[in-house]
């Protein structure tokens, strides 16, 4: 599925992803591929995203350049002040501070 982590001041992160684990206000929760729509509160904590074994180079038609993964790693961490995430049609929009 995509994953799309956007902040007020920039891209976080935008690439393919098999699972994103987020902190929700009433507990953590994860997302996998074809999950129902929703959209959810976040609340101050860790995003743990596990990339996909694809791979994970995106083109960007706006900036016009390729964005790649943040991480050498398979899997990563980052840290938020919460948000909103939107899950619909396989694509995850985590609008965070």
């Amino acid at each position: 599925m995509h994953l799309e982590v956007i902040t007020p001041d920039k891209l976080l992160y935008k690439g393919m992803v098999d699972l994103v684990n987020l902190p929700g206000i009433d507990g953590r929760f994860g997302i996998m591929n074809s999950h129902a729509p929703m959209i959810n509160v976040l609340q101050d904590g860790v995003v743990e995203v596990e990339q996909s074994t694809k791979d994970n180079q995106t083109f960007d038609g706006l900036s016009g350049e390729f964005v790649t993964d943040i991480a050498k790693d398979k899997r990563f961490s980052f840290e938020i002040k919460g948000g909103v995430v939107e899950v619909l049609n396989n694509k995850v929009i985590v609008l965070a501070e």
